[in-house]
């Protein structure tokens, strides 16, 4: 099946702080090259791309200072084999007020035919507006990628060196995301595989063009930088246990934060950053109008369990608890990594016997290595049920509980730490205590020893 998809890019044009009677330009460049014809959704994407972009110029009929205008590339020149025409774009209706019929009626009558010349329509775009004192948006639809000798990264980065900043919103429909790479030097994308959801992102740019209302979430670390990334930030109406929003946290191709426009600014909220532990920001207001940042102070570290050596048994479990609580923070396996928040942890590892490790420290951005000493393997048998304990010698001479024997079990293994043992017995059938038996045995890392009782 052919590759497809639908790329929206927003391109801002810097310009003076809006104000409430400030114009906004908005210029649609649509694609109406030849691969439009392609199926999609039980239609061709030029259909379905007419009902979403007619639906969007309609809605935005009614928006005080706002000025539209359409540019389209691909519909001019038929393509052939042995020939494209890369120049095939043109801004067919110019900005005026009240042009939002004129748009519709020539989206609704455009056909497609030619190439798809990306970066050349961004560059012309830049010359479409009337001045640069206005607040500048462009907006393109598009199903593929830059078909001609154009180079669409080299124009938005020109764009950008001109005070341009160049914002693509992408919805690729069952494709390799990798595929997408080319597109990561404009900006960010978002993938989806229905109509719905193709909507969904086109109100999502309508909105943060008109709202221009913006949020970033800066999950700072120790140095208070936003560095911190790849974590759930959960949205509660502030003071309920409402869940407005969730989001994973996510750093773009200029490595910071990425901003989030579908906020609703009339509301506060609670915002919840899981970390372990948790950090929590409540009463949090947005500016409507403004680029909002939240600062979560989140600096991290990660902390690794190791089994150093030879052992007769690699996986086991730990129990993370916050050195000034009780409670269980998070239990992880031995051998993988976890982030935790910096400071210090208390760590029960659930080998037999279980060790303890006091006051760990995390520190930003490093690992925190544990070692321990690997497993050996005792096996036990006997000739009828018994029951029974296994005690640690420690230095001191005492025994110290490690486990009890199976119960209505002739045999019976255990993978212990290096140490010397003792194991205290009897038939369960005997009724006398002169029955006791014991054995003293030995534990080395990655060895098997066998008892018979």
């Amino acid at each position: 099946m052919k590759r497809i998809l639908i790329i929206f890019c927003c391109v801002f044009l810097t310009v003076h702080a809006a104000s409430s009677q400030e114009i906004t330009r908005m210029l649609f460049i649509f694609d109406a090259s030849n691969s439009m014809n392609g199926t999609w959704e039980g239609s061709t994407k030029i259909e379905r791309a007419r009902e979403i972009l007619k639906q969007t110029i309609t809605d935005l009929k009614d928006i005080p200072d706002l000025e539209l205008a359409l540019r389209v590339y691909g519909h001019q020149s038929p393509i052939k084999p042995d020939y494209q025409d890369c120049n095939d774009t043109k801004l067919e209706i110019p900005f005026a007020a009240n042009n939002h019929d004129a748009i519709i009626n020539f989206i609704e009558n455009v056909e497609p035919k030619g190439t798809t010349p990306i970066a050349k329509s961004l560059e012309a775009a830049a010359g479409d507006f009337p001045d640069q004192t206005t607040r500048n948006v462009i907006v393109l639809i598009t199903d593929g990628l830059e078909a001609c000798d154009g180079f669409p990264c080299e124009v938005a980065k020109t764009l950008k060196d001109k005070g341009v900043d160049v914002t693509p919103f992408v919805v690729g429909l069952g494709i390799d995301l990798t595929y997408l790479n080319d597109f990561n030097c404009i900006g960010r994308f978002y993938e989806a595989s229905t109509l719905k959801s193709f909507e969904k992102v086109m109100k999502s740019v309508i909105s943060d063009v008109i709202n221009n209302t913006t949020v970033q979430i800066d999950l700072n670390d120790i140095s208070a930088n936003a560095t911190e990334t790849n974590t759930t930030v959960l949205f509660y109406e502030a003071g309920t246990k409402k869940l407005k929003y969730t989001f994973m946290h996510t750093l773009n191709y200029q490595m910071n934060p990425d901003t989030i426009t579908i906020i609703d600014p009339e509301l506060k909220y609670d915002v919840v950053a899981h970390t372990l532990p948790k950090v929590t920001l409540k009463n949090v207001s947005i500016l409507k109008g403004r680029h909002n940042h939240i600062d979560l102070n989140t600096p991290q570290g990660l902390l690794k369990v190791r089994i150093n050596g030879k052992s007769t048994k690699s996986n086991a479990e730990v129990i993370v608890r916050h050195t000034k609580s009780p409670n269980t923070l998070n239990v992880q396996k031995i051998n993988e990594s976890q982030k935790y928040l910096v400071g210090t942890y208390d760590l029960e590892i659930l080998t037999l016997p279980r060790i303890l490790k006091k006051n760990v420290n995390i520190t930003q951005s490093n690992y925190k290595y544990i070692d321990i000493p690997g497993a050996g393997r005792l096996w036990i048998q006997s000739y009828k049920p018994i029951v029974g304990q296994i005690f640690l010698r420690l230095e001191s001479g005492e025994l110290e509980w490690v486990c009890d024997l199976p119960a209505e079990e002739n045999q019976g293994s255990f993978h212990l730490q290096p140490g010397e043992y003792q194991i205290v017995y009897r038939l369960k059938s005997a009724t006398s205590t002169d029955y006791t038996l014991y054995k003293n045995f030995q534990i080395i890392a990655g060895d098997n020893i066998s008892l018979k009782l």
